[in-house]
């Protein structure tokens, strides 16, 4: 058992690494003060079935693409932050005596987490933070747990290792989603507080909702719909490889006829799948409504998405940037920025991984 992966400080500067299952996304920040600047960043797409159901399926050549990706951006930093999917992390909130030595604490959490990990200790990854105080008790302290099987973690650490990169942090996507989340927060009025926002994130095999309340998380589900039914029909209806599809996909030149009968029934089945995720939220939890659609991921980055989302759901929607307040280097073109920004919050939540104190 390995303790201390997520939550661990003090660390040299990183890069944030999102491996997901279409692409390989690298984002570099700095920061002064409160304000970030964008740095670097590169994406590359990676070969079909590389990452399949969340889980690293061919080392190599996933390995391949991330070194590739990082020489792209201009990156020195040979430190990394990845984070796994929430679907491979058993994640619970406990209550352990507060004033625990890191000893004893460290004792305690392992006996609390034998009771709620259906695995063996030694083939899990476990991490904890102390994240309050109990608010029934003073002599208690709620604690934030996560535990990954060691073979998924593993694979990370393989594929950086392979691509001569050092991981520093294995984080959870969740949780990367929620620190980006915190730099759009930030920006709408009261800083987010008060206000209950979906971040749908349509990636190319899955689609995240992460319900945001008060900038916490209240409610997390993936739902089997993605940006790879629109390469699959494009494929199938122009006779094109899946490379060739996902090129045309995102720079154009498909026949006239793809925008209404293709990439039109996409977007609709995609309002759809919108709809049906929230349904989800609201028949699961105590809210009936959200304040805020945010759409990110790859599918976000359709032109008009978001005016059809809002039409069809009848709730407010935009498209997820977290680098409206940042600076960028001069090497970084700020409209290519703008059209990647949907993509790139798990990679931008992992790159301010290098900024905890």
């Amino acid at each position: 058992m390995k303790l201390g992966t997520l939550f661990a400080k003090k660390r040299p500067p990183l890069i944030g690494v999102d491996i997901s299952a279409s692409s390989i996304k690298a984002l570099e920040l700095s920061r002064s003060g409160e304000h970030y600047r964008v740095e670097r960043y590169a994406a590359e797409p990676l070969p079909q079935n590389a990452v399949v159901e969340h889980t690293i399926a061919e080392v190599d050549q996933v390995a391949r693409v991330l070194e590739r990706v990082v020489k792209r951006s201009g990156s020195r930093c040979r430190h990394v932050s990845l984070a796994v999917a929430g679907a491979h992390v058993i994640s619970k909130i406990i209550n352990i005596p507060a004033g625990l030595k890191e000893h004893d604490l460290q004792m305690q959490i392992e006996m609390e987490a034998d009771r709620y990990i259906p695995y063996p200790l030694d083939e899990v990854n476990l991490d904890f933070e102390v994240i309050s105080a109990d608010e029934e008790s003073a002599d208690q302290s709620n604690v934030l747990i996560a535990a990954c099987r060691k073979e998924i973690v593993d694979d990370y650490m393989a594929v950086s290792h392979a691509a001569g990169l050092m991981p520093l942090v294995i984080d959870i996507e969740t949780y990367a989603m929620e620190n980006a989340y915190s730099l759009i927060a930030s920006q709408m009025p009261g800083g987010g507080m008060e206000k209950t926002v979906g971040i749908i994130d349509i990636g190319a095999t899955t689609t995240s909702i992460n319900v945001m309340h008060n900038k916490r998380s209240v409610y997390t589900r993936d739902h089997n719909f993605g940006g790879r039914q629109l390469t699959d029909e494009i494929m199938r209806r122009y006779g094109l490889s899946y490379e060739e599809a996902g090129l045309a996909k995102k720079q154009g030149g498909l026949p006239d006829n793809y925008q209404t009968d293709v990439l039109r029934p996409f977007m609709e089945a995609l309002c759809q799948e919108v709809m049906r995720a929230l349904q989800f939220f609201y028949s699961s939890t105590p809210y009936n409504s959200v304040d805020q659609v945010l759409l990110a991921g790859g599918c976000a980055q359709i032109t008009g998405i978001d005016e059809l989302v809002a039409a069809r759901v009848g709730v407010p929607s935009m498209i997820a940037n977290p680098f409206t307040s940042m600076s960028l280097a001069s090497r970084i073109k700020p409209q290519l920025l703008s059209n990647d920004a949907p993509a790139l919050m798990v990679a931008c939540g992992l790159a301010m991984r290098n900024f905890d104190s």
